[in-house]
C-alpha cells in the first residue's frame, strides 16, 4: 500500500524479519535480545517536549512504533498489531546526564543489552544523554533502540527523519494529505510466479556451502553480553577512495582481519560464507520504514585468498555481478517472503550447512552515508551518527561501516566470550591500515 490507512491494524512480518527472529532461539538460555542502536551525537541539549510532540503527531498517522508482536494461534503468522489511536502510548524516552565522556560507553552498553519484549512493550524506545562534560556548551546524544525485526538500519534513519520533519513543521503535516510509504507495497506477481522464482533460490542455496563454514562463535565458552567498540577515522584525499568505498573491498579487508583471528584460534581452514545485505528500496527515494527490506548475496572465499586483498575484492565483485546477472539476488528476496509459511524452529534447517549450528562466518555491512535530511535533529546540528546491532551468538561478531559528516565510523559488535577487547582492537587496526584511514 502506498501509504498507511488509518484502519490498518495488522502488519505481517517480512521474511527477513522472521530470519532475524529465528537466529537466537537456536541458543536457548543465552538471553540475548535483538536490539539495534542508532546513536546520534548532537551539538547541544535536546528538549524532551519536542520529542514527545513529534511522537504524538507520528502516531496520529502510523501506529507501528506502539504496536505489539502477535500470533493468532500457534501456527499463525507473526504480525504487528495496533489498537485504536487513543490506546497508543508513545515509546518511552529515558534521560540521563553524564559528567565524563567514558560514561557514554557504559550507557550505550546498558541500552544495547536491555532487551525489548515486543509482546508486552513497544518495539522501540529512546534514550537522551545530556553530556555535561563538553565545554563550553553541553552536548547531547540521542539513542533510538529498536527490536531488529521491526525495521532495518535505513528504516531507523527514515523514522528519525519523519520525527524530525514533524518537529520542524508546526500545524499541517510536512507531507500534506499523503503520508509517506511507511510500509511497502505487496508483490503484484502471482503465487505461481513467485513460487517458481523461490524454488530456484532454494535449489541454489542448498548447494552453496558443501563444507559448513566456521565462525569465532564456534567455541565452548557460553556466550555473554553484547559488546561493541566504535572508532572514527578520516579517509585520505586520494584518487583510489572510490575503490575502497566499495563493499567488496571492505568485505575482503574484514575477511583478512577474521583470518588472523581464526588462525590464532586454530579454527578449520574451510571456505568462508558471508551474507551481504542488499537494500531493495528504490535508490534515491526515502522508501518504506518498517520491515527489513533486504535481499542477500552470499559471498564465498577461502582464508588463503585474503593474503591478496585487491585480488579478493575483484573476485567478490565478479561473484556479485554474476548474481545480479542471473537474477539470484532477486530470487533470494522472493524466497525470503515464503518463510512466512515456515515455523521459526524449522526455518534454518532447510539449508544443509546449518545443521551443526553455523549459519555463516561473520557479519559485515556498509550502512552508507548519513542522510542529508538529518543534518539537524530536533533543532540541533548532528555531529556524528552510527549504528550498533546485536549479532547472533553464531557467528558472534560483526563489522559495520557508515559515514557521517566526513567521518568514517567503524563498529565491531561481538558477544562476550566470543572475542576479547584486544582482539576487537586488532580487527579495527587491520581494517584501518587496509583502508589507509587516520584516526579522528
Amino acid at each position: 500500500m502506498p501509504a498507511l490507512k488509518r484502519d490498518v491494524r495488522r502488519l505481517p512480518l517480512r521474511g527477513a524479519d522472521l530470519v532475524l527472529l529465528a537466529h537466537h532461539p537456536r541458543w536457548k538460555g543465552v538471553g540475548l535480545g535483538h536490539n539495534t542502536l542508532l546513536v546520534v551525537e548532537c551539538d547541544g541539549p535536546i528538549e524532551s517536549d519536542r520529542i514527545a510532540r513529534a511522537w504524538d503527531r507520528f502516531l496520529d498517522v502510523c501506529p507501528w512504533p506502539a504496536a505489539r508482536l502477535r500470533r493468532p494461534f500457534p501456527w499463525g503468522k507473526l504480525h504487528w498489531a495496533a489498537g485504536a489511536r487513543e490506546s497508543l502510548a508513545r515509546p518511552t524516552a529515558r534521560r540521563v546526564t553524564i559528567t565524563a565522556r567514558e560514561q557514554l560507553q557504559r550507557e550505550l552498553a546498558t541500552e544495547l543489552n536491555r532487551a525489548v519484549e515486543p509482546r508486552r512493550e513497544a518495539p522501540l524506545r529512546m534514550l537522551v544523554v545530556h553530556d555535561a562534560s563538553t565545554r563550553p556548551t553541553p552536548s547531547s546524544v540521542l539513542v533510538l533502540t529498536w527490536f531488529h525485526p521491526l525495521m532495518d538500519a535505513r528504516g531507523g534513519e527514515n523514522l528519525l527523519t519523519h520525527l524530525n520533519d514533524l518537529d520542524r513543521h508546526e500545524g499541517t503535516m510536512p507531507w500534506g494529505d499523503t503520508p509517506p510509504a511507511f510500509v511497502s507495497d505487496r508483490d503484484r506477481r502471482s503465487l505461481v510466479q513467485r513460487s517458481r522464482i523461490a524454488g530456484g533460490s532454494l535449489k541454489y542455496l542448498r548447494t552453496l556451502a558443501p563444507v559448513p563454514p566456521v565462525s569465532a562463535g564456534h567455541q565452548p565458552v557460553p556466550p555473554g553480553r553484547a559488546c561493541f567498540k566504535r572508532q572514527g577515522f578520516i579517509a585520505p584525499d586520494s584518487s583510489d577512495q572510490r575503490t575502497t568505498r566499495e563493499i567488496c573491498w571492505r568485505v575482503a579487508l574484514v575477511g583478512k582481519a577474521m583470518t588472523e583471528l581464526w588462525r590464532r584460534r586454530d579454527l578449520a581452514d574451510v571456505p568462508c560464507l558471508l551474507p551481504i545485505s542488499v537494500d531493495m528500496r528504490p535508490k534515491g527515494e526515502l522508501g518504506a520504514t518498517f520491515g527489513n527490506h533486504l535481499a542477500f548475496h552470499f559471498a564465498r572465499f577461502r582464508s588463503s585468498d585474503t593474503a591478496d586483498v585487491p585480488a579478493l575484492a575483484r573476485a567478490l565483485r565478479r561473484q556479485m555481478a554474476d548474481a545480479v546477472r542471473d537474477g539470484q539476488i532477486e530470487a533470494n528476496h522472493v524466497a525470503l517472503e515464503f518463510l512466512q509459511y515456515q515455523p521459526l524452529s524449522r526455518m534454518l534447517r532447510v539449508l544443509p550447512w546449518t545443521t551443526g549450528g553455523e549459519l555463516f562466518s561473520f557479519n559485515c555491512a556498509d550502512l552508507g552515508d548519513w542522510p542529508n535530511a538529518l543534518a539537524e535533529c530536533f533543532g540541533r546540528k548532528v555531529v556524528n551518527a552510527y549504528h550498533v546491532p546485536v549479532v547472533p551468538p553464531r557467528p558472534g561478531i560483526g563489522v559495520f561501516f557508515n559515514r557521517c559528516g566526513g567521518r568514517n565510523n567503524l563498529v565491531v559488535s561481538w558477544i562476550e566470550g566470543v572475542v576479547t577487547e584486544p582482539e576487537s582492537a586488532r580487527i579495527i587496526e587491520v581494517i584501518r591500515e587496509g583502508m589507509g584511514w587516520s584516526a579522528v
